[in-house]
């Protein structure tokens, strides 16, 4: 491939592996396309995939991927831990390799166009492809989730970008658009008390005057019986993940908890990972070139 862009699509179904396995079969056996990775998570109920490819064939791609899950998930019966407004949630699209935000923007927008008119399923830009500033931001787009979003869309300021002014009866809304990559990162604590999680996750994420690139929430771990701050770092360049790491423990000790472990959801840069070993042992003078697989293709 020589123009590379990635997208990070997120399906709001993750317990009938069926479905997901009937949406991510979009993505596989496609010349100019290929899946890098998904996952699922029953207590969010919801699956994250990652695939790469050129602009073309990744259209058509995620086009057919959509419809794919407007026809199987119904989001009338959907619940889950994780805030959700659509059966596609969100779409975003980052570019990778000989390609600009500007085109990643480009193809979100012929996407949300080609979905909007084969399925119904309205579409409102965000991120980079934001047509307003209160647009920006995810968390506001979704707010109102599935339940709210047909009232939520009667206020002009929430026309959608594409698609018709109103939800999916089934699908619901979804947000797409062009943005940096970004670390989804959950970290676990040793409490059944949801409520011990969200007032960390309120120190730690942006809008309530936490750390500028993230984004936090706490959700139930129902089948582990355990707390989780889940997390999305937007530029692991400003807000690196043993930051957020390291603040998370030092507060979950003002409530009497410690960190039982943490994970990363789909793909993550490898600087992310090198300027962790990096701040936990203490090197100095490290570049990422030193790091033996990044020089196997020179």
């Amino acid at each position: 491939m020589n123009k590379i862009i990635e997208c990070v699509p997120n399906f709001s179904e993750g317990r009938d592996l069926a479905k997901v396995e009937k949406i991510v079969d979009s993505f596989r056996g496609k010349e100019g396309v290929k899946l890098l990775d998904y996952s699922s998570d029953k207590d969010h109920n919801r699956s994250v995939v990652t695939v790469i490819g050129e602009p073309e064939p990744l259209r058509d791609a995620m086009v057919e991927a959509i419809g794919k899950a407007v026809e199987l998930i119904d989001m009338t019966k959907h619940e889950g831990q994780h805030p959700r407004m659509g059966c596609v949630d969100v779409v975003p699209f980052i570019p990778v390799k000989n390609a600009t935000v500007e085109e990643a923007d480009a193809l979100a927008k012929e996407v949300a166009k080609i979905a909007s008119e084969k399925f119904g399923q309205p579409f409102f830009l965000y991120e980079r492809s934001a047509t307003a500033p209160h647009r920006e931001n995810l968390a506001k787009v979704r707010k109102g989730q599935f339940e709210g979003m047909a009232e939520k869309m009667k206020d002009p300021m929430w026309k959608p970008d594409f698609g018709p002014d109103t939800i999916h009866p089934t699908g619901g809304v979804t947000a797409i658009g062009a943005r940096m990559p970004l670390v989804a990162y959950n970290i676990n604590l040793d409490t059944s008390n949801l409520e011990i999680a969200k007032k960390i996750a309120d120190r730690v994420r942006h809008i309530r005057g936490g750390f500028a690139y993230c984004k936090a929430m706490g959700v139930m771990l129902e089948d582990r019986n355990i707390a989780q701050v889940s997390m999305n770092l937007t530029d692991y360049t400003h807000t690196a993940i043993y930051t957020v790491f390291e603040t998370v423990k030092m507060e979950a000790r003002r409530w009497g908890v410690n960190v039982v472990g943490s994970e990363v959801i789909g793909l993550v840069p490898m600087q992310a990972l090198v300027d962790c070993a990096e701040y936990y042992l203490g090197i100095e003078d490290f570049s990422i070139d030193q790091v033996l697989e990044t020089r196997l293709y020179d």
